[in-house]
């Protein structure tokens, strides 16, 4: 009776033992969302109009700006049907995320952009593929134009990291991912530069 129990206890701890090893954890990531988001912010960072779907930027056409009214009108009917159809769908598409921290970095990192511009135009200033700045060929520079434009980048990347952390914030994600939060945001810091 004795050796059953013990045969029991054992194969019920290996059994625990399996099971807990072949649990993973799931971090959910959702890549979407902050594709969309980084597109909104580094936009209205770098002073760039949103796209249209057509790739044209400003609408001089009148019957486009028309049509495109029409177009507004027509989605935002099915947008309200679908959203009396499904309202549990819609409330977790967070597409734009904004609080007090978020709007004050944008408008810093706005105005520090006009500064690094012609650095960027230069070569001296370059996006990694980590979502920071760096520093290019300085060569030309005096040693306090060196010093200055070091302090900005390193400003720059300061209010980067808090962004990251804020948009991560916003939209649920564990803190543990904010560097996919910036390699997603360094592809359009890359494409937003002339």
């Amino acid at each position: 009776m004795k050796s059953i129990r013990n045969t029991l206890w054992m194969a019920t701890l290996v059994i625990t033992l399996v099971v807990w090893a072949c649990v993973t954890i799931n971090i959910y990531f959702p890549a979407e969302k902050v594709e969309s988001v980084a597109g909104e912010i580094v936009s209205e960072v770098r002073g760039q109009k949103p796209e249209n779907q057509d790739g044209a930027k400003d609408k001089d056409n009148p019957k486009e700006e028309e049509s495109a009214k029409e177009k507004e009108k027509s989605s935002l009917r099915l947008d309200t049907l679908l959203a009396l159809w499904d309202s549990s769908a819609w409330a977790d598409e967070v597409t734009t995320v904004s609080n007090p921290t978020i709007r004050a970095l944008k408008e810093a990192m706005k105005n520090r952009y006009q500064i690094m511009k012609p650095f960027y135009q230069k070569g001296m200033l370059l996006e990694g593929n980590d979502g920071y700045v760096s520093l290019g060929s300085t060569s030309g520079l005096g040693l306090k134009e060196r010093r200055d434009l070091n302090s900005l980048v390193e400003a720059e990347n300061k209010d980067r990291g808090r962004l990251y952390l804020e948009v991560a914030k916003a939209l649920n994600i564990d803190p543990s991912q904010v560097n996919r939060v910036a390699e997603i945001f360094a592809k359009d810091w890359q494409k937003s530069l002339p």
